[in-house]
């Protein structure tokens, strides 16, 4: 029996897919060691493997097979664009991906000027807006505070994740409309879907009839 592997994004999302597949009988004793510099972790008895990586590879790694099965969030998932299926949504790590700005910032998105849009998600603030809102904007990518960008002039506004609003509202900024609701998500490469159909499905069953007592 060939091994069925796991990419599980680093942090938060690890330790709660850990949690997850500890319930359905899935254990990893070799994850528990904070010290170990171990980076593949093994179940012998049901020939699994587990590694973690930067979220943003998690897709990478299952669409081109060195895992089978991917635990990663959903704006992940929709910037990185990659060939894999969506399988579960496990229900953690919920938010949503927003347009934000000052109040003021609110009549751009109904008019036709162009925009500038800050984002750490350059390609999900595109399709947004060249797809859904069919508003034609320029993209500047950023990689840390996006809030600062409309406050310094950078942009009218931004596209981010808000889970509280917390550090919008201390900005002077607020949710000005919802892009599309986010949480952790079980990818699985198209190739083990079929390959390995009737273990996957098992994992996937598991963690449903779980999250489905839960709720």
């Amino acid at each position: 029996m060939r091994y069925i592997t796991f990419a599980l994004a680093k942090g938060r999302l690890a330790k709660k897919t850990l949690s997850l597949l500890e319930q359905i009988g899935i254990t990893c004793e070799e994850m528990k060691d904070e010290k170990t510099r171990k980076l593949i972790f093994t179940n012998e008895d049901l020939k699994l493997k587990f590694f973690l990586s930067k979220a943003s590879d998690v897709p990478t790694y299952v669409e081109y097979g060195a895992a089978d099965i991917g635990v990663v969030g959903k704006d992940t998932i929709l910037e990185e664009g990659r060939n894999l299926y969506e399988v579960l949504d496990l229900k953690f790590g919920a938010c949503k991906m927003c347009v934000c700005g000052p109040k003021e910032a609110k009549k751009y998105l109904t008019g036709n000027e162009i925009i500038r849009v800050a984002s750490k998600y350059p390609h999900i603030a595109k399709e947004y807006f060249n797809n859904q809102k069919l508003q034609t904007v320029e993209i500047v990518k950023l990689n840390g505070s996006v809030e600062l960008a409309p406050i310094v002039g950078l942009s009218e506004v931004i596209v981010d994740i808000v889970e509280t609003g917390t550090t919008l509202r201390e900005n002077g900024l607020e949710v000005l409309e919802e892009v599309c609701p986010l949480s952790a998500r079980m990818v699985v490469n198209q190739v083990s879907q079929k390959m390995e159909q009737e273990r996957i499905s098992q994992i996937v069953t598991a963690l449903k009839k779980l999250l489905d007592e839960k709720k």
